[in-house]
């Protein structure tokens, strides 16, 4: 009779509610978002989203252009194409050396609050300038090139990686810290290998994502005279040739999808 009445529906106890406080910051953040849609609804002029449908004279022309790509240049598009690559794989990769030691001190589980603070900040920095702003810096100094883009991504990427790691370093199980503590190791030697055994593959997970991200992102950094495809892009896009613009665009998509297929092979690696 015991084991029957509490496998019963009417035993099971309700879930437990949130305190009225935390709801009530619940309601006031999601009304807080919603009202701040409905307000920005003029400023980003939602009501013209009706004249993309009613007004596609100019799109159409466009669009005949675009479904006839002109590929009579495609060697030269996939040598651009593999300058972004390689100068989205040595930002990533130079992102990795800013993004690691940073990160580690931004970890608030593992970091003194005196270093804490003045790192997050220099991340915060990092990650809310635009690449295109880092790049320009880039080219003041270096010239135009694909050098500058490479500089703008590994910046801006470090930033990014910095906060991903320093969050990932904050969600390990401290038991394993402990027990390489425990046999009188260095503040080092727990990180090496209490820490980075447990976020590796976490990590390397995230930096991948960046390099797609970043093999999209250096094409846009063309614009600024960073060298690789996106110069190629833009200078097509002035003159209307878009014809090559959509020759370019094609290689660009087959290259990103290509770099996401081997990035999901190697994500599943680390599993």
């Amino acid at each position: 009779m015991g084991a029957a009445s509490l496998s019963s529906p009417d035993a099971i106890p309700p879930p437990p509610r949130p305190p009225p406080g935390r709801r009530l910051v619940d309601v006031a953040l999601w009304g807080g978002l919603v009202a701040v849609l409905l307000i920005s609804f003029g400023p980003v002029q939602m009501s013209r989203l009706g004249l993309a449908f009613t007004n596609s004279a100019n799109m159409r022309e466009f669009g005949s252009e675009f479904l006839h790509p002109d590929m009579a240049n495609w060697p030269t598009y996939a040598q651009q194409m593999w300058l972004t690559v390689q100068m989205a794989l040595w930002g990533t990769a130079l992102a990795l050396v800013i993004a690691v030691p940073f990160g580690l001190a931004c970890a608030r589980n593992i970091s003194p609050v005196w270093l804490q603070q003045p790192m997050r900040l220099l991340m915060n920095i990092l990650r809310a300038a635009p690449d295109l702003v880092i790049g320009v810096v880039f080219i003041v100094a270096v010239g135009t090139g694909p050098l500058s883009g490479v500089m703008a991504l590994a910046l801006n990427t470090g930033g990014v990686l910095a906060k991903l790691f320093s969050e990932a370093v904050e969600a390990i199980d401290p038991r394993p810290v402990e027990g390489v503590r425990a046999t009188g190791a260095s503040r080092l030697q727990e990180i090496v290998w209490g820490v980075i055994p447990q976020v590796g593959p976490l990590w390397t997970s995230y930096a991948l994502y960046r390099f797609e991200s970043n093999a999209r992102s250096a094409t846009v950094l063309g614009l600024i005279g960073a060298g690789g495809i996106g110069q190629l892009l833009f200078e097509s896009l002035q003159s209307f040739n878009f014809s090559a613009v959509s020759a370019i665009s094609i290689v660009i998509i087959v290259a990103v999808s290509l770099i996401d297929l081997l990035s999901q092979f190697m994500r599943k690696r680390l599993i």
